[in-house]
């Protein structure tokens, strides 16, 4: 049962960081190909960023519950599940912030670059953390999550290019 907490908590972990990076970046990216204004383009990605941090934490909070009451088949206490909650929030929350930053202090034509390549560094690490603690060579998991996560990340691009 402990080693199932560890991977519910690094899989909360691992989605959030991912799913934050990804989101951000293509909200933040679609947008400001649209040609919207910096200060437009902050507001949009800090509420965002925290929306879904929240919805992210509930989510978890939500599920893994449901899960473990699912598994046991008896009522459980909901504050079982708040450790993944709160790791799923904080990993989503704190990982907005990579790719909002550059566009909070660099001028725009910078801050998208540097927003995209800031992130896809970011899921490369995160790859690379997870093969190393799944105790495998890190080379395949970073290029998925670089892959997959750069995949995403061109789409809000190009959705932001379609509709501006």
């Amino acid at each position: 049962m402990h080693e199932e907490k560890d991977v519910t908590n690094i899989r909360n972990f691992v989605f959030g960081v991912e799913d934050s990076l990804v989101s951000t970046v293509g909200l933040l990216s679609g947008v400001a190909v649209a040609g919207t204004m910096p200060e437009t383009i902050v507001l949009a990605g800090v509420v965002l960023i925290a929306v879904e941090a929240f919805s992210m934490g509930a989510g978890s909070l939500l599920s893994e519950h449901s899960a473990r009451q699912i598994s046991l088949r008896q009522e459980v206490p909901i504050q079982k599940s708040a450790k993944s909650a709160l790791i799923m929030f904080f990993s989503y929350f704190f990982a907005g912030f990579i790719p909002l930053s550059p566009y909070i202090f660099l001028p725009i034509s910078l801050a998208f670059w540097t927003s995209i390549g800031a992130s896809l560094v970011a899921l490369l690490i995160l790859g690379t953390i997870s093969g190393k603690i799944a105790g495998i060579r890190p080379l395949r998991p970073a290029l998925e999550m670089l892959l997959i996560g750069g995949a995403a990340i061109a789409l809000g691009a190009a959705v932001g290019v379609l509709f501006a």
